[in-house]
């Protein structure tokens, strides 16, 4: 064996162990921690593309960002360690990281339309994203004026609305003529 097979076989016989412990053993933890990891770069990803979009990109804000991740991934190992304390089947584990995944799917949501992404969402979609993500879009826009010392104006916030309408508008009208759009609700 390499130094490198050695040093990988190391790690792993170090890391798979302490995952374990922390999270749980079985395919659906590590998929749903992989799928957590996943939409938590997703996030980042469209973070970082948003505040650069709105001259809002602080290194600050971005580094407390890295705690802030940290302390998520830690969420489910508390849930999972709570359930090993009162012999639960894993309920702390389960609502600690579905809550998770729902809270950064809207963020992430939310940051893609900041960077002027929403093109690429689906239109059937759009109507219950913008809806399932105004608070968290608000939220967004109020911090990424203050960290420029800006104050939110509604005409911002108007903006970014009225964008989500043209995207919507302008996919509607490529629809072909026997298509009709999705209903409003």
């Amino acid at each position: 064996m390499s130094k490198t097979q050695t040093g990988a076989s190391a790690i792993g016989s170090v890391l798979l162990p302490v995952f374990e412990y922390l999270y749980g053993a079985g395919d659906a933890v590590r998929t749903v921690m992989s799928a957590l990891i996943f939409f938590l770069c997703l996030d980042w990803l469209s973070g970082i593309r948003a505040a650069k979009r709105d001259n809002s990109y602080a290194s600050k804000y971005g580094i407390d960002g890295v705690f802030r991740s940290y302390f998520m991934l830690l969420l489910p190992a508390g849930g999972h360690l709570l359930d090993m304390a009162v012999k639960l089947p894993g309920p702390f584990f389960g609502a600690l990281t579905i809550g998770l995944l729902y809270h950064i799917i809207q963020s992430m949501t939310s940051n893609a339309i900041r960077a002027g992404w929403g093109d690429w969402l689906p239109l059937g979609m759009l109507d219950a994203i913008s809806k399932w993500v105004k608070s968290e879009l608000d939220k967004k826009i109020q911090r990424a004026a203050a960290r420029k010392g800006d104050v939110p104006s509604d005409q911002t916030r108007d903006m970014i609305y009225d964008s989500l309408f043209q995207i919507r508008l302008s996919t509607i009208s490529q629809l072909p003529s026997n298509q009709a759009p999705p209903s409003s609700r």
